[in-house]
């Protein structure tokens, strides 16, 4: 099981945000390139970005893709990217997968356009699900039933999910089994990544067990409970 650890990005800060809530912000540093390289310089071999106004407003910050592919360093990034044309500038930026959120939950058709033309092994498609509902646009919309989204990715030719439970996200009150249970039994064949509530080392080894591919952590590494090292002595 790989350790993905997470920077989210507002306003140019490294930042969480508690359950979705853009009105609970912490800050934990004002330079997300020189985080991608404290992250990969403890071992993390991708890290994952999302552009959190982006994601809300639907226009990425193309610059900030661009400031973290100089590192040359391995991440992910996600927040409004929901075009072939912004998924095709961030791969040639240097990202090495583009997370699609508002439009894996309502446009599957750009969905299959993007893995067309990139080729699925570098698209991620972000379930990010409060009461039952999948939601995008920086989960400020009103959702879509799980089963229909993930309906309609498996037929755009998805392979890999990012699975957050809104509710959890933030919290450090453990991961949502139930919300990884779900997925498991409409879409058993997807690879899954588990993000949000991870707390504790138990919580890795209770997602370890559950044989997710891989669990994006944030708000525990960045206030300590455990070590990216720790981490990934539990999920090795």
């Amino acid at each position: 099981m790989q350790i993905i650890p997470a920077i989210d990005v507002l306003g140019g800060r490294v930042v969480r945000l508690t359950r979705g809530s853009y009105d609970d912000v912490t800050g934990y540093g004002d330079d997300p390139a020189a985080m991608l390289e404290s992250w990969s310089s403890q071992g993390a071999a991708l890290v994952h970005v999302v552009d959190l106004e982006g994601a809300r407003s639907g226009t990425p910050d193309r610059e900030l893709w661009h400031r973290l592919g100089a590192t040359g360093l391995p991440f992910q990034v996600g927040g409004g990217i929901r075009t072939l044309d912004a998924a095709s500038d961030a791969i040639g930026a240097g990202a090495a997968r583009v997370v699609l959120g508002t439009a894996a939950v309502w446009d599957p058709a750009a969905v299959a356009a993007i893995i067309a033309r990139l080729g699925p092994e570098y698209v991620v498609g972000a379930i990010d699900v409060r009461d039952g509902k999948a939601s995008g646009a920086g989960w400020l919309d009103a959702g879509r039933n799980l089963a229909e989204v993930l309906g309609g990715l498996r037929t755009a030719g998805l392979r890999r999910i990012l699975a957050t439970g809104i509710a959890r996200d933030g919290t450090m009150a453990g991961p949502d089994v139930e919300l990884l249970a779900a997925i498991e039994a409409i879409a058993p064949d997807l690879d899954v990544i588990a993000s949000g509530g991870v707390g504790t080392l138990d919580d890795l080894a209770a997602l370890k067990a559950r044989r997710v591919s891989s669990v994006i952590v944030g708000r525990a590494l960045y206030e300590g409970a455990f070590t990216l090292e720790q981490a990934m002595q539990v999920a090795s």
